[in-house]
C-alpha cells in the first residue's frame, strides 16, 4: 500500500541525504579545528533526525529553499577562530556542491539504464536541493553560513553593526524569499550550475541524447 505520492516519496530521501551531509559536514569542520561542541550534542553524524528543522525542510521541499536545525558551534575553542570560523561556515555549502556533483554523475546513469523512475527522481532532486541548499545559505544574512564567511572578512569596527542585524534578519529572509527576489537572483545560477554539471558529467561519460 502507497502512503505517499510518488512525487514526496522522490522528494524527502533527497532532501534527508542534503540537509544531513550539509550539517555533518559543518559538525565535522568544527571538530579538526578544535570544537566538540557539535558532537558533545550529537551532531557529529549522518542521522538526519539529529539535524532537521521542520519548517525549513518544508520550505526547501516546497519553495526550493530552506535549511536545517544549525550545528551548534563554539569559535573560542578553534585553534585559528578566524580560520576555523570560515572553513566550518564553508564546509556545510561546500559538501553540498560536490554532492550534487556527484549526484549528476548517478542521475545520468539511472537515467539511461531506465531504472524505477522514482529512482530517477530521487537522483534529480538531489542534484537539484543540494545546489540550491549551497547557494542559499551563502547568502550573507544571519544565521546563514555566508553571515559567518562574511564576518571573517569584515574589519572589527563593522563586526558590530553587522551582528546587530542578527534579531532581525530571519524575518529579512522569510521577507525576500516571499517577496520572489531571492529566488529570481539565485535560480538563474542554480540552473547554470546544474548546466555546467550536466555537461561535465555527459563528457566525461561519453554519453548524450
Amino acid at each position: 500500500m502507497q502512503f505517499l505520492p510518488d512525487d514526496l516519496l522522490a522528494r524527502i530521501p533527497a532532501l534527508l541525504i542534503a540537509l544531513s551531509f550539509h550539517e555533518y559536514a559543518h559538525a565535522r569542520m568544527a571538530y579538526f579545528w578544535g570544537d566538540p561542541t557539535a558532537k558533545m550534542q550529537g551532531r557529529l553524524t549522518l542521522n538526519p533526525i539529529s539535524h532537521l528543522d521542520p519548517i525549513g525542510m518544508l520550505m526547501l521541499m516546497f519553495v526550493r529553499f530552506g535549511w536545517a536545525r544549525p550545528v551548534p558551534i563554539n569559535p573560542l575553542n578553534f585553534s585559528d577562530q578566524r580560520r576555523g570560523l570560515f572553513w566550518t561556515s564553508l564546509a556545510g555549502p561546500g559538501i553540498n556542491l560536490i554532492l550534487g556533483f556527484v549526484a549528476t554523475f548517478l542521475f545520468i546513469v539511472v537515467f539511461f539504464t531506465e531504472v524505477n523512475p522514482t529512482v530517477v527522481q530521487i537522483m534529480r532532486n538531489l542534484v537539484m536541493y543540494n545546489v540550491y541548499l549551497a547557494l542559499f545559505n551563502v547568502i550573507p544574512l544571519p544565521p546563514l553560513d555566508g553571515s559567518k564567511i562574511l564576518s571573517t572578512f569584515l574589519p572589527r569596527e563593522y563586526l558590530n553593526q553587522y551582528h546587530a542585524l542578527e534579531p532581525y534578519a530571519p524575518f529579512l529572509l522569510i521577507l525576500l524569499l516571499l517577496s520572489g527576489i531571492i529566488p529570481m537572483v539565485l535560480v538563474p545560477i542554480a540552473d547554470l550550475i546544474i548546466t555546467i554539471y550536466n555537461q561535465v558529467a555527459f563528457f566525461v561519460l561519453g554519453v548524450g541524447f
